[in-house]
């Protein structure tokens, strides 16, 4: 279950219509989309083989959640069976579950809102628990369906309704970007009135056939985006503005504000984001400024009251110095040639303030996902000298942990259970977890299918090795002289080496396989020139993947096929092609191999 890209106003979503259209290679075809509440509420996935529900699960870290079927089935409308002659033998319903308002009211002082009280409910281990909490839900998607029996999301909706399932009465197709923004504005008219809280409209391809071609990126769906509605803003007062420091040294200014309530959520902390932002906005301590939740999520100043400065204000000066004393440095772009807005700390691993953030990154969830070791376990137990750099992760005292103040025998004991199953991790969100700056989840995949194994990965601890593999490297479709650079940096420095070496000890690192190793293309390294004519460029590359082939970014020895489009190829690829005596491939031909 991903999570969805989000879009913020009428140009994000003429980007989005953009990006499809390109993808799909669609000129002048209209896309029809369909539009959706977005409740602000617990993801939940129901999985029901011919007809009964045997399966409920949280979205969890949208790969792996956990089993909550039973107090799913307290949730009265949720069907257990589907009365129906014409269901699949396998179908996954995706629900979110949510309280209404008004039954909010008669439990609001357990809880903070609505989505914690609903997502407390579902993890309660005694379904008895979860009874007495007024859960409901709307049913929006679907997993695997197998066989499938609908060509459109509508028709989806329309099938589950008659099965017995809620789904939302507000949702209907659109076309265009006029039509869009109306609905936009039509429901953000009707939210306060709505017993639900939402926080958007989602919008999705109708087509599923157009979904299964858009596919997926490595944290989102193409075929789908969240339109945020207007962010809920307050007015509040500086009172201090602190220094921050990021896992890859950027130095973030927060202001440090008058508690205040933004959207249902109290917020003390908004982000300055960086020096070029406070001076634009001539931002100072003790300013009274108008704050918003963007997106409903990150609080950020909008603007100061300059009416109300105090004729003794004093401009902020931002430090040219990191916590940790050393001093910042503005980089600059090797693409834009530009300086950049964002100040760092280089010393990495050196800087405890960054060693912090790394060790925070790399047991979140999209990385070794340690639950019940977050953010604030982080910081207690740096502070008590637990911890230092990752590998301490794994040589943890649970003796010393079971005698502090709110670590039970069953909090330590899960807490241990989750770090010894994190030790078995994949190569790629390995690569991901070692927080090598520029590289995220798309960009590890791409590199542990190069390497395969963490064998070949240590060759680049060698200076003279890592030299020969970034040269080849750069072939790769995906990764560009940013991505080279960064692994070069990261690499080069002993202490980051030492640091993934003592990690790896503690580790049993999978080699990478990707997931359709079979297929069409299977073993086979391909690489596109020139314009397809019903095809985007895209959309080649990811079939390549889908049917077990790896796209190259350049020619070589190692490419195994050249795929000529129609449309102004490039000659000097095809001539180097020639004379490596590489297989080309034209257009006419590239079809036949889709078809057969």
């Amino acid at each position: 279950m991903l999570s969805l890209s989000n879009s913020f106003d009428k140009t994000d979503m003429e980007d989005f219509i953009k990006k499809i259209k390109n993808f799909l290679s669609f000129k002048q075809e209209k896309i029809e989309l369909f539009s959706e509440p977005k409740i602000d509420g617990i993801s939940a996935s129901l999985v029901y083989e011919n007809g009964m529900l045997t399966k409920g699960l949280s979205r969890g870290d949208g790969i792996v959640g956990e089993d909550i079927l039973e107090n799913l089935k307290t949730i009265a409308k949720i069907p257990k069976k589907i009365q129906s002659s014409n269901i699949p033998k396998l179908i996954e319903i995706r629900c979110e579950i949510y309280i209404g308002k008004r039954d909010f009211i008669n439990i609001k002082d357990k809880f903070a809102n609505p989505r914690n009280a609903a997502g407390g409910s579902l993890r309660q281990k005694n379904p008895k628990e979860t009874s007495k909490i007024p859960l409901k839900y709307f049913a929006y998607g679907f997993g695997t369906v197998i066989p499938a029996i609908f060509k459109k999301q509508s028709e989806f909706l329309e099938k589950i309704k008659n099965w017995g399932f809620i789904i939302n009465p507000l949702s209907k197709a659109v076309n265009g970007i006029e039509e869009i923004e109306k609905e936009h504005k039509k429901i953000e008219s009707l939210r306060s009135s709505l017993d639900y809280d939402i926080d958007g409209l989602v919008f999705k391809v109708n087509d599923v056939s157009l979904q299964n071609r858009l596919g997926n990126t490595s944290h989102s769906p193409r075929w789908a985006t969240a339109y945020k509605f207007s962010a809920e803003k307050a007015i509040t007062k500086i009172n201090e503005i602190a220094i921050q420091v990021g896992r890859t040294g950027a130095i973030t200014p927060v202001a440090k504000v008058t508690p205040v309530t933004v959207g249902g959520v109290v917020v003390s902390n908004a982000t300055l984001h960086n020096e070029e932002e406070i001076e634009r906005k001539d931002i100072r301590i003790g300013d009274v400024v108008q704050i918003q939740r963007a997106g409903d999520v990150i609080p950020q100043v909008l603007s100061v009251d300059t009416s109300k400065r105090d004729k003794n204000s004093k401009k902020f000066i931002f430090p040219n110095k990191c916590l940790c004393g050393a001093l910042t440095k503005k980089e600059i772009s090797k693409s834009t040639k530009k300086e950049d807005a964002v100040r760092r700390c280089l010393k990495g691993y050196n800087c405890k303030f960054i060693a912090r953030e790394k060790l925070k990154h790399i047991v979140s969830k999209e990385a070794f996902n340690i639950d019940g070791l977050g953010k604030k376990v982080i910081d207690q137990f740096w502070d008590l000298n637990f911890i230092r750099e990752p590998s301490d992760i794994f040589k943890l005292d649970y003796k010393k942990i079971s005698t502090l103040e709110g670590w039970g025998s069953l909090s330590v004991t899960n807490l241990k259970k989750a770090i010894s199953k994190s030790k078995n991790v994949n190569l790629d969100k390995f690569i991901y977890s070692i927080g090598i700056r520029h590289i995220g989840q798309e960009n590890a995949k791409i590199i542990a299918d190069f390497f395969g194994s963490i064998d070949e990965l240590s060759n680049l601890f060698n200076d003279k090795k890592r030299r020969e593999i970034l040269i080849n490297l750069i072939e790769l479709d995906g990764i560009g002289e940013t991505q080279i650079n960064s692994l070069e940096n990261f690499f080069s420095n002993e202490k980051n080496i030492n640091i993934v070496n003592n990690l790896m000890r503690q580790l049993n690192i999978s080699n990478f396989s990707f997931k359709n190793s079979d297929g069409k293309f299977s073993n086979k390294k391909l690489m596109f020139t020139g314009g397809f004519q019903n095809i985007s460029r895209s959309e080649a590359k990811a079939i390549v993947e889908q049917n077990g082939g790896k796209v190259l970014g350049t020619v070589s020895k190692k490419l195994d096929i050249l795929v000529v489009g129609n449309s102004k190829p490039t000659k000097k690829k095809i001539d180097q092609a020639r004379n490596l005596k590489i297989k080309i491939i034209l257009e006419k031909e590239w079809n036949k191999i889709l078809d057969g």
